[in-house]
């Protein structure tokens, strides 16, 4: 049954679908999508995505995936990295740290890493997407992450940061004589994702002795 189209509105089935509705049912600038996620605008989701691609509406990444560019003057805006893991991830947690996080936490660290850094609860290795490439990891993380998981993430990975634990601890202990990090946030941290070498530093950093 066919539909028609009525000023504003377009009429199928009986159904009234408004602009905003029927802006919804296209793929969305911004948005990377499965192969699958294909499935409301054709049955053979492989072959509409390879015509989407002839017509330039969406751009072959990898693994699967395929984004719906944002326009410029300058061409196709690439994907969100955060929109580029929800799609490869289907949705599983995930959360960028690194240097990118570890740098704003005031301790003295400028380290930089040729790729991001993603910890999530699915893949790890390292992956690349129409010429963008992440570093994965599958390793705990809490649900929502604080400044005070960070401090711990960066303790353990010290020595990528360029930093020895003994500068970072005497940072710390500033910053947290200054307010600018929780005590008991950073015990809790600490004790559920530090190593034990992690664990001894912030403690020190706090004043504390756990020998």
């Amino acid at each position: 049954m066919g539909g028609f189209c009525r000023a504003d509105k377009y009429v199928f089935f009986g159904k009234v679908m408004t602009k905003a509705k029927r802006k919804k049912s296209v793929p969305q600038p911004g948005r990377v999508y499965r192969t699958r996620e294909l499935a409301p605008w054709g049955a053979n989701t492989p072959r509409l995505a390879k015509r989407l691609v002839g017509q330039g509406r969406l751009v072959a990444l990898a693994h699967g995936l395929f984004s719906c560019p944002r326009r410029s003057k300058f061409g196709p805006v690439p994907p969100d990295d955060r929109e580029l893991m929800r799609a490869f991830l289907s949705g599983a947690p995930f959360v960028f740290t690194g240097p990118e996080a570890w740098n704003t936490l005031g301790l003295g660290t400028t380290a930089v890493f040729a790729v991001p850094l993603v910890y999530n609860t699915k893949r790890s290795g390292l992956f690349e997407f129409g010429g963008r490439k992440l570093l994965l990891r599958r390793v705990a993380f809490p649900a929502q992450p604080s400044p005070e998981w960070f401090v711990v993430d960066l303790f353990e990975h010290a020595g990528q940061a360029a930093a020895s634990l003994q500068e970072l601890t005497q940072a710390l202990s500033h910053r947290v004589s200054a307010g600018a990090f929780d005590a008991s946030k950073l015990r809790k941290m600490a004790a559920r994702y530090g190593s034990l070498a992690t664990r001894l530093a912030i403690a020190s950093a706090l004043g504390e002795d756990l020998s």
